[in-house]
């Protein structure tokens, strides 16, 4: 199969590299000249080009830009298009970017590969990198059954583990799982920084381990990234943290009022609810 990549990234590199040793051809795209030369030499993509045009008769293009590029994206390529071709994503929120590019392209199928690190550009790009990861697939009434076939097959090809769900279910699982881990994340370093007494920072940054590295670390990757989860997930976004709101305010009137016992209830129960979300 013929498989073009818009994005040659940490997400787009990975899935070349993977697809490409599947036995698929890799036509990539880039903005950047350099990006394509480095492509082609780490054995991410077959080919590589700065323009849309390269990809005129692959069978299917993952778009792999940042959310609020992807329709935009689509829009751009359709001139170059076969009227086949079977157009997917890997946005991290699906509604808006379902319903946009619907609208675009009758061929389009919303896909969310779960898996990345803190790197980002072609040098991120790893092998393996979907292996015993989520790969969320989210059809609508109008997709076409042979495409969401066809892009499920590259998923498991991938080792990855395929979910089918409505865009509207995955937003809403995805906040309470990624979204809002982020905003929490991001509160708890702008919370500790904004400490006024520097011998206390100091020392917390120097006492700093595990707990606080595995907290704090994905509100400390890409603002950019983040910005447009909340934009783009907003209505799912609020929904959660006013869930977490009322349960700091929990926790916080336990602690005022020293009410142990009801504070350790809570915390066994959130340690035996803990094993379904991780294993």
């Amino acid at each position: 199969m013929k498989i073009g990549i818009i994005g040659l990234g940490l997400i787009g590199g990975s899935l070349g590299f993977d697809l490409r040793h599947c036995g698929h051809l890799i036509y990539g795209v880039s903005r950047k000249e350099s990006t394509c030369k480095r492509a082609i030499e780490r054995g991410v993509v077959d080919n590589a080009s700065i323009h849309f045009n390269s990809l005129s008769s692959v069978d299917i293009i993952f778009i792999c830009t940042p959310i609020g590029l992807i329709s935009e994206t689509l829009q751009q390529l359709i001139p170059f298009l076969k009227s086949e071709v079977i157009i997917t994503d890997v946005g991290s929120v699906k509604s808006p970017i379902v319903n946009q590019c619907e609208l675009l392209w009758d061929n389009f199928v919303g896909g969310h590969p779960m898996a990345g690190t803190a790197e980002q550009g072609i040098e991120a790009a790893q092998k393996n990198l979907f292996r015993n990861a989520p790969y969320v697939i989210t059809p609508t009434k109008k997709t076409q059954k042979n495409s969401i076939k066809i892009l499920e097959e590259l998923a498991q090809s991938l080792g990855s583990n395929v979910y089918t769900c409505s865009p509207e279910i995955h937003d809403q699982a995805v906040a309470w799982i990624s979204h809002l881990p982020v905003m929490i994340s991001a509160s708890l370093i702008a919370a500790c920084v904004e400490e006024k007494d520097k011998t206390v920072l100091n020392l917390a940054q120097q006492l700093a381990s595990s707990g606080f590295k595995d907290t704090s670390r994905v509100g400390g990757g890409n603002p950019e990234l983040g910005v447009m989860m909340a934009q783009y997930n907003k209505t799912a976004l609020l929904h959660t943290l006013e869930g977490y709101r009322q349960q700091l305010d929990r926790i916080s009137e336990y602690v005022n009022t020293e009410q142990w016992d009801s504070l350790e209830r809570l915390l066994m129960m959130t340690q035996e609810k803990r094993s379904p979300f991780i294993n």
